[in-house]
C-alpha cells in the first residue's frame, strides 16, 4: 500500500539545518492498522505528511499502491489525495461556517459526482459514525468527540484506500477517545481500510496490529 525507501527530510534556513527524518524504510501493507509512536519532535507528523503527499522528502522514494509518485504534477498529487487518502487531524479542521453535512461533503466537491450522490454518500458516512441526527448543526454546537466523528465521516466519505490519522484522540477524553478508536477499528476490520495513526497513547497503540517507533527522526522499531 505505502512503501517508503530511504526517506530523508531536511529543513534548511540560512543558518540552521534540521533533520526531521533520516533513512526511513517503512512498508505499510494493504489492510494494516499501524500506530506510529515517539516523543514530540521526533518526526511523526512529518512522516504522516509525506505518506499523505502533503509534503515531499528531501530524498528517497515513495510508492503508493505500487506506483511511484516522484515526478507527478501538483494536480495529479491532489487527485490521489482526494481519491485515495483520508485525513484525520487532532484539531478536527472543520469549517465553522458550514454545517455538519456540508463539512462532510467537501471532499466530494472536487469529483464528478452529482449533488444528489454527494448528499447520499455524506449521509451514509454520518450514519456510520452515529451522527445522522446532527446534519444541520454547526461545529460550534458539537462536543469535541462529535467534531472528531464528523472529521472521520469527512475522511471516509470518498471511500479512500488509506486513512492517515494524526493524534485523532489527542483532544478527547478517554470515553470519546475509545469511541473514535472503535470507529477506526470497524473501518479497518469491516471495510479493509488501511490506517496509519500517530499517537502518544501506548494503550491505544497496543490495540493496533503493529507499532512503529521513532526517535530523533529515525525509525527505532
Amino acid at each position: 500500500m505505502i512503501h517508503l525507501d530511504e526517506i530523508q527530510k531536511v529543513y534548511r534556513t540560512k543558518t540552521v539545518e534540521t533533520v526531521a527524518l533520516e533513512n526511513v524504510n517503512l512498508k505499510i501493507e494493504n489492510g494494516e492498522f499501524v500506530s506510529v509512536m515517539g516523543p514530540s519532535g521526533c518526526g511523526k507528523s512529518t512522516l504522516l505528511n509525506i505518506m499523505g503527499l502533503l509534503d515531499t522528502p528531501s530524498s528517497g522514494r515513495i510508492q503508493l499502491g505500487g506506483k511511484a509518485v516522484a515526478g507527478l504534477s501538483d494536480k495529479d498529487l491532489a487527485k490521489i489525495r482526494n481519491e485515495q487518502i483520508g485525513f484525520i487531524f487532532q484539531s478536527f479542521h472543520l469549517i465553522n461556517a458550514l454545517n455538519v453535512l456540508d463539512n462532510v461533503m467537501m471532499p466530494l466537491l472536487y469529483r464528478s459526482i452529482s449533488a444528489v450522490e454527494r448528499k447520499k454518500r455524506s449521509l451514509e458516512a454520518l450514519s456510520l459514525v452515529g451522527l445522522s441526527h446532527r446534519t444541520k448543526h454547526f461545529p460550534s454546537e458539537l462536543s469535541g468527540g462529535q467534531c472528531q466523528r464528523v472529521a472521520i465521516a469527512r475522511a471516509i466519505v470518498g471511500n479512500p484506500n488509506v486513512i492517515l490519522a494524526d493524534e485523532p484522540t489527542g483532544n478527547l477524553d478517554s470515553h470519546n477517545g475509545e469511541e473514535v478508536m472503535a470507529i477506526l477499528h470497524r473501518l479497518n476490520r469491516e471495510n479493509g481500510t488501511t490506517i496509519v495513526m500517530v499517537t502518544h497513547d501506548e494503550h491505544l497503540a497496543k490495540q493496533t496490529g503493529r507499532i512503529v517507533r521513532f526517535f530523533d527522526g529515525r525509525q527505532v522499531l
